[in-house]
């Protein structure tokens, strides 16, 4: 392939390896094109540093500012796309509202093996005949490397933080993919510490350990272990979390590691009833308290578990999986597209590792992708619910003087002075109304289609227990959801 200089068109269980692992890290660091100087990325000097704010149910940047996690899923960035391609991309998303890209540093489609859009490998080859990595290619002004420092520089530029996977959970773990398995505890720990010295300075970065593969073996456990000790030893101080599996968060092999800052789920693509919310809840009530958000919810334009005649995910079912998580007291939330996530170049046939389908898998390019409904309708959660975030903010379930089971299932929360209510289909909301206190109230629709407000006018009905506010929304059915949103005057 064509090589391209790095730079932006701005217009257009584990046991002690210490020993073996500083062995090497040595090694690496004996190479002259990457010792201890040459390893550093220029720091990023724009954004401010994330921290988990003091009662440990957000993050917030260094000055004490909440901050309201809007994330996208660009797994292959680094490796797919060159810079011209990579730029469009993040400024697509920082024009939308996105605060956070998700990536990853040694991607899933044959990421160690195959060329990115440049023509280079992120490794060289080691002694067993793999790519090894404890062996970075930096070699030359258009290494790999080069690229994703060019990346990341763009990104801290357009205010946009990323939040970067070491490594795909298929390179030690190869339950499916392409792999091919490289990590062991000491080589794990000799790219960490070689990524913390690169990019430790970096204040717009945070940490994503895993990679969709389950921890399955004592083996898998030394090598997360080992990696996080390195990026440590390194000089990265950034927040860290974990990827996991689908249908899973990493409160279940993570939740007691001092190192992990926060929870991340995976809720994920196989399942039909959008039940993220249930996982938000149960990371929320663990102890000790850490913050947590799903990192990979049902994306948009992916077949239902797969399988193109189940149908397909659409921005409604996106916008249930943003509202109902961020609602049960996640403090925010991921986007995803199926196309966008691999770069898909076009729709029809895309091979690659797991993904030779024929064209109705991916049903678009990615610069398509990017302006799908659900992708532009995110803006209007951020704007919703960032400027409530903070310490006030949490899951209030008792304003609801009654809830539904399913696919009409609500989700509310409260913060100082205001609550929201949200109904997926838009059928009506009885409100408790001595769960909101004594003080007067106003309340209206917010459609998370457009973003409008409009007035909301309660009827009040009687119950056994006593009163009920019912609150009737301007319209119902599939895909006409609505949040009801209650002020205190």
């Amino acid at each position: 392939m064509a090589r391209h200089p790095y730079r932006f068109d701005r217009d257009a269980a584990v046991g002690d390896h210490e020993s073996g692992a500083a062995e090497a890290a040595d090694r690496l660091a004996a190479q002259p094109q990457i010792g201890a100087a040459a390893a550093k990325s220029a720091p990023d000097s724009g954004l401010p540093a994330l921290r988990v704010s003091a009662n440990r149910r957000y993050l917030e940047q260094a000055g004490g500012a909440p901050f309201f996690w809007l994330g996208d899923t660009a797994w292959e960035l680094f490796h797919r796309l060159n810079a011209e391609e990579a730029a469009y991309y993040l400024r697509t998303r920082a024009e939308q509202g996105f605060t956070v890209v998700q990536a990853v540093l040694l991607a899933e489609l044959q990421g160690v093996t195959t060329p990115s859009a440049a023509g280079r490998l992120p490794l060289k080859i080691g002694a067993s005949g793999l790519p090894d990595p404890s062996l970075p290619d930096t070699d030359g002004d258009d290494s790999y490397w080069r690229h994703v420092d060019a990346v990341l520089d763009e990104a801290s530029r357009l205010g946009l933080y990323m939040a970067l996977l070491p490594t795909w959970g298929d390179k030690f773990n190869q339950m499916h993919g392409a792999g091919p398995e490289i990590f062991t505890a000491d080589n794990a720990y000799a790219y960490g510490r070689w990524l913390g010295e690169r990019y430790g300075g970096r204040g717009h970065l945070v940490w994503v350990l895993g990679g969709d593969r389950p921890l399955s073996t004592v083996a898998h456990f030394a090598i997360v272990d080992g990696m996080v000790r390195g990026l440590k030893a390194g000089g990265a101080r950034q927040l860290m979390t974990f990827h996991p599996k689908g249908a899973e968060s990493s409160s279940h092999h993570m939740h007691g590691e001092d190192w992990l800052d926060f929870n991340m789920i995976q809720s994920g693509h196989g399942e039909r009833e959008i039940a993220n919310d249930k996982r938000v809840a149960a990371d929320y009530g663990r102890t000790p308290v850490k913050p947590t958000l799903d990192g990979e919810p049902c994306y948009e334009d992916i077949p239902i578990g797969f399988r193109s005649e189940n149908g397909y995910f659409d921005a409604a079912d996106v916008r249930r999986a943003a509202y109902r998580a961020v609602l049960s007291g996640a403090f925010g939330h991921t986007y995803g597209h199926h196309s966008v996530w691999p770069m898909a170049p076009e729709p029809g046939l895309y091979a690659s590792t797991d993904f030779v389908e024929a064209g109705d898998f991916f049903l678009m390019g990615w610069r398509q992708a990017l302006r799908r409904p659900g992708a532009e309708q995110m803006r209007h959660l951020r704007a919703l619910i960032a400027p409530h975030l903070g310490s006030a903010f949490r899951p209030a379930p008792e304003l609801l003087a009654s809830n539904r089971s399913g696919d009409n299932r609500m989700a509310s929360a409260r913060s100082e002075r205001i609550a929201w209510i949200y109904s997926p289909n838009g059928l009506y909301v009885d409100v408790d109304p001595a769960a909101l206190g004594s003080g007067a109230w106003s309340a209206g629709w917010f459609c998370p289609r457009t973003g409008i407000r409009s007035e909301a006018l309660p009827t009040a009905i009687a119950e056994s227990g006593g009163s009920v506010a019912r609150f009737v929304a301007p319209g119902s059915g599939r895909g006409c959801d609505w949040i009801l949103t209650i002020e205190e005057e």
